[in-house]
């Protein structure tokens, strides 16, 4: 099993006959996910990558089957790519798009509370990397091949963490059931927490290892959860240890204003719940393996 992407995935991309999109749809189809249309309004009739291109979200799901979105659209109008992927029948969508404003987004999470939450689609992003299951789909812009399949579930606010993440652990000959990109913004579709749920409930995966940043409440609300919901173990990497207070760093997101938003108090909360935390980025396919070693024991 995989969370959200698995061989049979019927994917949109929304934006698709813009460059950077083109370029990554093509990753992905080589990959061997099944890319089944591309939506960009006043297109229909092109292909990309032999992909066919609709005008709507909601034709090229009526067409095609299509359940899952990546979206490739620019910032002034990805809220409502998001809205229309979320009325056209989209059940998992990952926006990759940086800098949509943060107005933009608390409409798009208003807009989508007007759905039941089992009929709710599920939104990673934005400004993320994008989801894999390695060896069955690719949702967005990672690497593919510092990928390996296996046991592993990761969370991460930072792409690049992310990927280092999964390197590390390739180089260890350690597999990954999914990778999920967060998003590094202070308003995104999914949080930690949202996330942790399915891993837990995802039987191919065992350890799962989350990689968090300064600012916000998301890591303090992981651990909450994690020690009241979670029986799996958990490691986890915080980023911005000698990050100074009320200065945004990197992301949008990535600013300490309040109390439990440091990278130190957020590392005793992970603790205090009973997650391993690694002291650094170059330590974390190494804390996972000795879990894994104490495990296997």
């Amino acid at each position: 099993m995989s969370i959200f992407l698995d061989r049979d995935t019927k994917v949109i991309v929304q934006g698709i006959t813009g460059r950077m999109a083109r370029f990554h749809t093509k990753d992905m189809v080589d990959y061997g996910t099944n890319v089944v249309a591309g939506v960009v309004p006043g297109k229909s009739g092109q292909t990309v990558e032999s992909v066919p291109v609709f005008d709507t979200v909601k034709e090229a799901v009526e067409v095609t089957g299509a359940n899952t979105s990546l979206i490739f659209v620019p910032p002034q109008f990805a809220a409502d790519s998001i809205m229309e992927a979320t009325d056209g029948g989209i059940t998992y969508c990952v926006c990759i798009t940086d800098g949509i404003p943060a107005q933009d987004m608390m409409n798009v999470k208003r807009y989508m509370m007007r759905y039941p939450r089992e009929k709710r689609m599920i939104l990673t992003g934005p400004n993320c990397a994008g989801t894999i299951s390695p060896g069955k789909a690719l949702l967005g812009i990672m690497p593919p091949n510092i990928y390996l399949q296996g046991n592993v579930g990761i969370i991460s606010r930072s792409g690049t963490l992310g990927y280092e993440t999964a390197a590390q652990l390739k180089n260890l000959e350690i597999g990954v059931s999914t990778s999920v990109g967060i998003g590094g913004d202070p308003i995104n579709g999914s949080s930690f927490k949202d996330i942790l749920g399915h891993f837990e409930r995802d039987q191919q995966t065992d350890i799962i290892c989350m990689i968090g940043e300064i600012g916000g409440p998301q890591e303090a609300e992981a651990a909450a959860y994690i020690q009241e919901f979670i029986t799996k173990p958990v490691v986890a990497y915080v980023a911005g240890l000698t990050a100074p207070t009320r200065r945004t760093m990197g992301h949008a997101g990535a600013i300490i204003s309040a109390f439990g938003e440091s990278a130190s108090e957020k590392v005793e909360i992970l603790e205090a719940a009973g997650v391993i935390v690694a002291q650094n980025p170059s330590v974390i396919g190494q804390t996972v393996s000795q879990l894994i070693g104490k495990i296997s024991q």
